[in-house]
């Protein structure tokens, strides 16, 4: 049975006192004096502290509900999510959100899918501390994309391109799959790949496209551990995808063949990325970008292990011949 708004609104108030005092008091760098700046009926903003106990609260806030609505308090928690002065770690910050969301009855309360609140908070956090704070970027991104980067990645869940090199949205397009690899050209097969490659191109004539491997990559692995035996493939798509591959493989294994797998493997993640900048090559949309000069193809690995990031810039054009010297 749903409540009236009335009611609903009062239920929500009665529940605020708790949620409030988790709040502020989960926050363990606050001073006295950002404790105070909380919420009181005549104010968004102003000390709850003086309540004592449970019962004060809940009479406080009925007094509350009966003179202002839930916009009052949803204003005052927006000032202090976007305070500078307020530093409120992650945990309490989802908390503040979510509380902003029951008051606006835009999700139902409590919510008791905690997969579900986790993309909720994560997006209300992202709608107030970057959607709201940059109005005119996202404005413009309403109307057209123009990123600089393509972005090849791996799937992997620790290896995040706009989190690793703090991009912004709208400056890369970005393809994942199972360890970052890109395949030849090849109209029949990987098609996702190519049309990719031909959109960030030919429709949003991107600068750069950036293959970037990582530490501890399972797909590169998997390559290095391929059985010889064909039937004794394990998956359905993984072991034909990685074969992509088996050039960085090979020349792996015969330049470094005295050194540990775990060693080898390192070089491999590497090396693979080279593989497939070299793949790059045979589309033909970015042999010609490259010839005249609109696309610079760069390789990047990432090792969070320790927190580095190397990269470099492949098949940069030749510098020009010296001149022919004259006949006498």
């Amino acid at each position: 049975m749903q409540l009236s708004e009335r009611k609903r609104r009062v239920h929500l108030f009665l529940l605020l006192p708790k949620q409030i005092v988790i709040v502020i008091l989960n926050v363990t760098n606050f001073s006295k004096r950002k404790l105070n700046r909380a919420y009181k009926y005549h104010k968004p903003e102003a000390a709850i502290s003086n309540i004592s106990n449970s019962t004060s609260k809940r009479a406080y806030i009925q007094m509350a509900e009966k003179q202002y609505s839930a916009d009052v308090v949803v204003e005052g928690l927006r000032k202090i999510l976007i305070s500078e002065e307020v530093k409120l770690d992650e945990e309490v910050q989802g908390k503040v959100e979510t509380l902003i969301a029951e008051l606006q009855g835009r999700i139902p309360f409590p919510v008791p899918d905690e997969d579900a609140q986790t993309l909720y908070n994560g997006f209300q956090s992202f709608k107030i501390n970057v959607f709201d704070q940059h109005p005119n970027l996202f404005s413009q991104l309403a109307k057209a994309q123009h990123p600089r980067y393509l972005v090849f990645a791996c799937s992997d869940s620790r290896v995040s391109p706009s989190t690793i090199f703090n991009l912004m949205p709208g400056r890369a397009f970005v393809s994942r799959n199972i360890a970052n690899m890109v395949p030849p050209f090849d109209q029949l097969r990987h098609t996702e790949t190519g049309a990719v490659i031909e959109y960030a191109i030919k429709a949003l004539k991107v600068r750069n496209i950036l293959v970037i491997g990582h530490s501890r990559c399972g797909g590169v692995e998997r390559l290095m551990n391929l059985p010889d035996d064909s039937d004794s493939h394990t998956y359905d798509f993984i072991d034909d995808w990685v074969k992509i591959g088996l050039p960085a493989k090979k020349k792996v294994l015969e330049e470094n063949s005295g050194l540990p797998s775990e060693e080898q493997l390192k070089l491999c993640e590497k090396e693979s990325v080279n593989n497939s900048l070299g793949n790059l090559l045979t589309y033909p949309y970015v042999r010609d970008a490259m010839t005249s000069g609109q696309l610079a193809l760069r390789g990047g690995y990432y090792d969070f292990v320790n927190g580095h990031f190397e990269q470099w810039r492949a098949f940069t054009p030749a510098p020009p011949l010296p001149p022919m010297p004259q006949p006498f």
